[in-house]
Formats: C-alpha cells, structure tokens, sequence
C-alpha cells in the first residue's frame, strides 16, 4: 500500500513540475534537437555500414564477422 502511495506522489511531483515549467520545455526541445543530430545526422556521416563493402550477400557478412571473430580470439589465445 505504501508502494502505491509513493508512487503516485512521485507521478503527481513530476506531472506538476512539468505543468508549471516555462524554460524547462525550451531545455527539452535542444536536447531533442542535440538528439536527432547526433542520431540522424552524424550516423549518416561518420558511420557508414561496413558490412555492405565486405559483401553482397548475408552469408558473405556472416563470414566475414565469423573469420574476424575466430581471428580475434586466436589473437587473444596467444597472449
């Protein structure tokens, strides 16, 4: 019962502070923006699928991310 109680007091604290904000939402929506470009943007930019130059097809990739795992763990097996 207490649970409850505690967590509509936590909803209804968060429900307020929200209703009452005035440059809170002016806050929120640069972070949203700062979001959607660091996500959106740069991801097209800065990482480009890999995979796709190591093959057409999926069996292709797989290979490939299977030999460079076996690879890496001989690697690390000779430590």
């Amino acid at each position: 019962m207490k649970a409850q109680n505690i967590f509509n007091r936590i909803i209804i604290f968060y429900k307020d502070g929200f209703r009452q904000m005035t440059i809170g939402w002016t806050l929120w929506a640069i972070v949203l923006i700062k979001l959607f470009i660091m996500f959106a943007i740069l991801k097209v930019f800065f990482f480009p699928n890999f995979l796709n130059s190591k093959g057409k097809t999926e069996q292709e990739k797989a290979a490939y991310v299977r030999e460079q795992m076996i690879e890496n763990e001989v690697k690390n097996d000779n430590r």
